[in-house]
């Protein structure tokens, strides 16, 4: 049996321990699930392997990858690996700037990419990128040679003992990946992950899913740290992966896959949440009244069986047959085992809310640089809480430094930022120990709570500190908000830019008989403004007077990746909402 030391290793072992498994990964193309086997999976990649070491890629040269989840992108990954290579997962929406500069901060000798779009950005900037010497598709785009031939290549010109001596020769300690953060402020860097930083989070997480675990769904980027990590923990396990066709079809989707584990961020999670109640609130009579009880049944959920009374559980029973079976089937989610949830804070309702209705919800924390789990939810007593990200990962020391900032040292940190010493000192100081920018404490189980980030507090000018992303996270319970950025630096008081729930918005203006041109009008609506400041009051008896939202202007357009207010993993980008916004802001401070 292979030890697994490497990433490629897992590879090997999938198909050694899981050769008769029907599925190892699958992608939905034009509405037909396209599947390979574990053995078509180790072919493929090895043929693409051949095809790397036939154009001259070798070992450290660095491979760029612009695609979405698709299988193929695991083929590539592995075999840049096996080669020796480095694999630079580049997210497809970025500018044509951040193309520019991580292909030349990596020096990447070839990129592999998806996308018309993407094809002409790359085509653009290639004459400016002097190190790029190999441009594939994914498909034949009628300009460059596209995956299919490289599979071809490397069937028509094998390298079998090349390729065995260059796996043989990739040490643990080496750089495997480089992943450029998307970050909310500055440009990316290049964060330099180690196979032995990787393997020390899958050997430590092996344990957290079910071993009748067996269907992994996968939305969110695998260019991203976390999902990377997670899929191949997925490989690790021997479950079969299933990347969904797009965003817009996820709930379908799941319907057909059936899956037992999946990974979200905390925004989705409450669009779905969102969607499960506004459809509830449809209902008519008794059917109303039942399902809201089964909500509110949701809001007193407690993980730990023994904190929960016979009559609870006997309520839930209840709940769960006329009502959260419903739900689970309406999602495709009848054997859940797992939703992990990560990248950002999830509020206790949503998180209590699917831990209830049988799709347990497990915190999870961390960041590229940590590759990426610090801390997360486990089976153990006490492991598990709604409202913690649980405890250190097994082999990484976490601590709370005297400014309050989370810090924490061990397999998990990374090598360091990609020709950038002075930055890497920045963040890992001299004992090793890796600077978060994170604020948070322990409770007395040792679970670890997260408060908000250092540099996003603010003084007013009354000398009081205010914590934004508590504010901005209590607000963010409330149907009509999607997004709420708080400020106050050196004002009197806080104020917030809000970004409406514009989905719910209309169906709130359809109830009330409010008729309106477009979404702009709505916002203006006395009716509509009238409720809104109400909702802030709402949420406002939640905080003390100094950090009360006293104003507030709301905005309508399209908060996106793509246009660069919110990061890949819907995280919103503070820096670029104010500037964007900065004659709004500046006009609720006069």
């Amino acid at each position: 049996m292979t030890k697994v030391t490497r990433i490629f290793d897992i590879l090997d072992t999938y198909c050694e321990k899981w050769p008769e498994q029907d599925v190892a990964l699958a992608r939905k193309e034009n509405g037909k699930w396209i599947k390979y086997s574990p053995k078509q999976y180790q072919d493929i990649t090895r043929k693409i392997s051949y095809a790397l070491i036939e154009l001259g890629i070798q070992p450290d040269d660095k491979v760029a990858i612009i695609s979405e989840n698709r299988p193929e992108w695991n083929m590539l990954d592995m075999a840049i690996q096996q080669v020796g290579g480095v694999t630079v997962p580049v997210y497809p929406t970025v500018s044509k700037d951040d193309y520019l500069y991580i292909l030349n901060n990596s020096e990447a000798r070839m990129v592999i990419l998806e996308g018309a779009a993407v094809m002409n950005k790359v085509e653009e900037i290639q004459p400016q990128a002097p190190t790029l010497s190999f441009i594939y598709t994914m498909i034949d785009r009628g300009k460059y040679p596209y995956f299919q031939q490289l599979v071809e290549m490397g069937e028509s010109h094998p390298h079998p003992e090349e390729l065995e001596q260059r796996k043989a020769n990739v040490k643990p300690e080496q750089c495997a990946t480089i992943i450029y953060t998307s970050g909310t402020t500055g440009v990316p860097k290049g964060a330099m992950i180690s196979h032995n930083n990787m393997m020390g989070q899958l050997d430590n997480l092996k344990q957290t899913p079910s071993p009748d675990s067996k269907r992994a769904f996968s939305f969110l980027p695998i260019c991203h740290a976390y999902e990377r990590m997670i899929v191949y923990l997925y490989q690790y396990l021997g479950m079969s992966v299933y990347y969904a066709e797009s965003l817009a079809t996820i709930g379908n989707d799941m319907k057909e896959v059936h899956p037992t584990m999946m990974t979200a961020v905390p925004r989705l999670l409450e669009k779905m949440y969102e969607k499960i109640v506004q459809q509830g609130n449809k209902k008519k009579g008794i059917q109303k009244k039942i399902f809201r009880w089964s909500v509110r049944l949701t809001e007193r959920y407690k993980i730990d069986p023994e904190e929960r009374s016979w009559f609870y559980n006997l309520k839930l029973k209840i709940a769960d047959k006329l009502v959260y079976s419903k739900i689970r089937q309406n999602l495709g989610a009848e054997h859940f085992d797992i939703v992990v949830s990560g990248a950002a804070s999830i509020s206790k309702k949503v998180a209590g809310f699917f831990s209830a209705i049988k799709m347990p919800v497990y915190e999870g924390y961390g960041m590229t640089e940590a590759s990426p789990v610090i801390a997360v939810s486990d089976n153990s007593k006490g492991g598990r809480e709604v409202g913690t990200v649980g405890r250190a990962l097994p082999g990484v020391e976490v601590k709370i430094a005297e400014n309050g900032e989370v810090i924490c040292r061990g397999h998990n940190v990374m090598m360091g930022y990609y020709k950038n010493p002075e930055l890497t000192k920045e963040v890992i100081d001299d004992e090793g120990w890796l600077h978060t920018g994170d604020i948070g404490h322990f409770d007395e189980d040792g679970r670890l709570y997260l408060t908000g980030r250092l540099k996003n507090l603010f003084k007013t000018s009354m000398g009081k500190y205010i914590n934004p992303q508590i504010i901005e996270e209590k607000f963010s319970e409330s149907e009509f908000f999607e997004n709420v950025v708080v400020f106050g630096e050196g004002q009197k008081f806080a104020a917030a830019i809000i970004h409406p729930d514009l989905a719910f918005l209309k169906d709130w203006c359809e109830k009330h008989n409010l008729t309106f041109e477009n979404i702009k009008d709505c916002v203006k609506l006395k009716e509509v403004r009238d409720s809104i400041a109400a909702e802030v009051q709402k949420y406002n008896q939640f905080f003390g007077a100094y950090e009360q939202i006293k104003k507030f202007e709301l905005v309508t357009d399209d908060w996106t990746v793509g246009n660069g207010l919110l990061t890949p993993t819907l995280k919103v980008k503070r820096t670029v909402v104010q500037n964007r916004y900065q004659d709004l802001i500046n006009s609720m401070f006069v």
